[in-house]
């Protein structure tokens, strides 16, 4: 990147942030006209694109590295996006968007605009910061070790994050696992392999920008990691779901996040 003028990097980072901006603003006029804060949920991997299109558009990367890093995030963001509308569709707002509404009553419609919009919208700009790093430099223009491992990384994470959503959306599906704890394919190795797989995509994502020597982008891979684990992923759903009959054996003998094979129940 120092190839190039700093201040060249600085605009199109905010061109990527002002696209969020107004993605997010728009998206915000839909959920007050539906009253349903939960639809920013499913633009989330889109947002992502929609930056990386314009980190695309305005930087300078060796071209077949800034393709790559657009079909990867293309692939990844509109997988999930579907995953997360098919998995909501008709059952209305989410019930933590619905407990906020609750508490702050009939100006909630503006407060979730701060609260959820901004907040989520500025994560993922700063989140964004390896996309712009592999858009931006032109050199080296050839491949690397780093796009080979990356690419490989990303995969395992995709991997990872569509099966354990397809097994579960399954799972649910079946009327007989009503009230059930899913514990079979790659929920027997972890009990959030979705989630896990999101954070090793990140992580792949982060090794494609290292091949333009963008180490220092490292936050966006930790950061994302920390989210999924400590604030919104992980440690959200368990609480929720460590009230459902089975649960604390699952926990006893099944890994948080990092797969390994099961604990030996003790008897």
């Amino acid at each position: 990147m120092a190839q190039l003028p700093l201040v060249e990097w600085w605009q199109s980072w905010l061109a990527g942030g002002a696209a969020v901006l107004l993605l997010m603003t728009l998206i915000w006029l839909l959920s007050v006209k539906l009253r349903d804060a939960s639809v920013v949920d499913s633009f989330w991997g889109p947002g992502f694109l929609l930056a990386t299109v314009v980190y695309w558009q305005t930087g300078h990367a060796y071209a077949p590295r800034g393709i790559l890093v657009v079909i990867l995030v293309t692939i990844w963001g509109l997988r999930l996006a579907w995953h997360i509308a098919r998995r909501n569709h008709g059952k209305g707002e989410d019930p933590r968007y619905q407990a906020f509404r609750a508490h702050y009553g009939p100006g909630y419609w503006w407060i979730s605009f701060f609260q959820v919009y901004l907040l989520q919208g500025a994560l993922l700009w700063i989140i964004s910061i390896p996309l712009l790093a592999a858009q931006w430099s032109a050199v080296p223009a050839e491949w690397t070790v780093f796009d080979a491992v990356g690419c490989t990384v990303f995969g395992i994470g995709l991997l990872f994050e569509a099966v354990g959503d397809a097994q579960l959306a399954a799972f649910k599906k079946n009327p007989a696992n009503q009230g059930q704890v899913m514990t079979q394919g790659l929920w027997r190795y972890t009990r959030h392999p979705n989630y896990f797989g999101d954070a090793v995509v990140w992580w792949g994502l982060f090794l494609v920008a290292c091949s333009t020597g963008a180490w220092l982008t490292v936050l966006s891979p930790v950061l994302m990691t920390t989210l999924l684990t400590r604030v919104s992923g992980v440690s959200l759903l368990e609480r929720t779901m460590s009230k459902r009959p089975g649960y604390a054996e699952y926990i006893a003998r099944t890994s948080s996040f990092f797969p390994r094979p099961p604990r030996t129940p003790v008897t």
